[in-house]
């Protein structure tokens, strides 16, 4: 008799078990999004509830919509890095974004236009740049291909 109730002991404390670890790993997902600082942590954990009532047929793919995301490199697959500096490099670089900044001079002011003429001249620039340094690659001049 006295082990009929230790069998029923840890058969509750079995199911007890399986209950929460259950739900330990369902949550599984959401920690990595709160860890990632993910923007979409609040449907992560909502998906990750739903796919309990699904048998978990879902939580694979709440597993991988996780980790994309880090907030250092955001969706990104490689942390954006420059090209190494060399002394002799005399091309422009074209791989970093130059920082648009509006015009500072009082005549611009607020004047949206103004701004805007001051863009695209630097947007103008750039592009100008690029082309120079895809010529400059393409040369044959420089004996050897890039």
């Amino acid at each position: 008799m006295a082990l009929d109730y230790v069998a029923l002991g840890i058969l509750i404390f079995a199911a007890i078990t399986l209950f929460y670890g259950i739900i330990v790993i369902h949550d599984i997902p959401y920690e990595i999004a709160v860890h990632r600082n993910h923007p979409h942590q609040d449907a992560i954990h909502y998906a990750g509830w739903v796919s309990l009532f699904t048998l978990h047929a879902i939580w694979p793919f709440l597993w991988i919509w996780s980790t994309l995301y880090r907030e250092d490199r955001g969706w990104g697959f490689q942390a954006d890095e420059g090209p190494p500096d060399d002394a002799g490099d005399t091309e422009p670089d074209i791989t970093e974004p130059e920082r648009i900044e509006p015009a500072m001079d009082a005549a611009a002011g607020d004047d949206s236009i103004n701004l805007l003429k001051h863009r695209m001249e630097a947007l103008e620039d750039r592009i100008e740049r690029i082309e120079q340094a895809i010529l400059a690659a393409s040369d044959p001049a420089d004996g050897e291909a890039r």
